[in-house]
């Protein structure tokens, strides 16, 4: 019989507890709320630190807007190489700011640097503003680097949790087939890759595992706008080629999102894309932002993103 990890039944239940009282109450979903929730899980359970030897927030120079950073860099005299992140948030919540404790734990565990994207958000900023800003920064993060006198090395991974995964995915997808973006590696955790909600986990893990269904389709709804088609956005049904880069996924069992993400990974075999699968079987989505329930399968992802961006 298939059941949730003991370290966050309890947490869930109780989560689970305050959204029935709430929807009870006729309460209704606002960008606000999102953000406020996701900001306060991670506030609650996902601890400063650590300190990395120089953060500083810039700005990637785009059109047809600045795009902000946070860059950590565990040793500003060293050329290290980088990792730009894209946060989760279901592409309406999240920040830099967020996910500063999940950045500088990335950081430290893989002594890259990491740049974190503060790309736009809907409902305001509708696809593709935020993939746009992700593209934006991962063609020009170099001369962010530059200008704060940062060295580096020019080997470039693409990282990012959930609606972060999506935006690393699909800007690996148009790097495949463009000489002027190169990418060397992706870490994709627990990631959204079928805009269409079509996969078997969607139903099975729809309902009182943290992500529901009913809330995703609600964050796909403010995130396209304008009738696109979500099959063609979606990066699971792009084209897969041997330029892709290597790619590590992450995943876990309670997750809504996970049999699209173990669908990616068949098709990186198909196409011959070396590829890495870490799996918790008894985690929901979003276990980074939820660290002190589950503290070892956190350091178990962060120590195995750093085995694979140093491999």
């Amino acid at each position: 019989m298939r059941q949730v990890s003991p370290k966050l039944a309890g947490w869930l239940a109780g989560f689970n507890r305050q959204v029935a009282i709430l929807v009870a109450s006729g309460f209704r979903p606002t960008a606000a709320a999102a953000r406020e929730t996701l900001a306060g899980v991670t506030r609650s359970l996902v601890a400063p630190g650590p300190q990395i030897a120089r953060v500083a927030d810039a700005v990637v120079k785009a059109r047809p807007r600045d795009v902000p950073v946070r860059v950590y860099h565990p040793a500003p005299t060293e050329a290290r190489p980088v990792i730009v992140y894209y946060h989760g948030g279901g592409h309406m919540a999240g920040s830099v700011e967020v996910y500063d404790p999940i950045c500088r734990r990335i950081a430290a565990a893989t002594s890259h640097t990491v740049v974190s994207v503060d790309y736009r958000l809907a409902p305001e900023h509708a696809y593709p503003a935020g993939l746009a800003d992700s593209d934006a920064v991962a063609r020009d993060v170099w001369d962010a680097l530059d200008a704060l006198s940062l060295p580096y090395r020019r080997e470039l991974t693409l990282a990012g949790d959930s609606a972060g995964g999506a935006l690393a995915a699909s800007v690996s997808a148009r790097a495949q087939f463009d000489a002027s973006l190169q990418v060397d590696r992706q870490v994709l955790i627990y990631p959204s890759l079928d805009y269409t909600l079509g996969q078997p986990s969607v139903d099975e893990n729809g309902a009182d595992y943290f992500l529901d269904k009913s809330r995703v389709a609600w964050y796909f709804d403010h995130y396209f706008q304008h009738g696109e088609n979500r099959r063609t956005a979606s990066p699971l049904f792009g084209e897969f080629s041997t330029g892709l880069p290597r790619t590590l996924v992450v995943t876990a069992g309670f997750d809504p999102l996970r049999d699209e993400a173990l669908a990616y990974l068949d098709q990186l075999a198909e196409a011959g894309v070396p590829a890495e699968h870490l799996h918790f079987d008894d985690l929901i989505h979003a276990f980074l932002n939820l660290e002190a329930l589950v503290a070892d399968d956190c350091a178990a992802t962060y120590a195995a993103i750093g085995r694979f961006v140093n491999g």
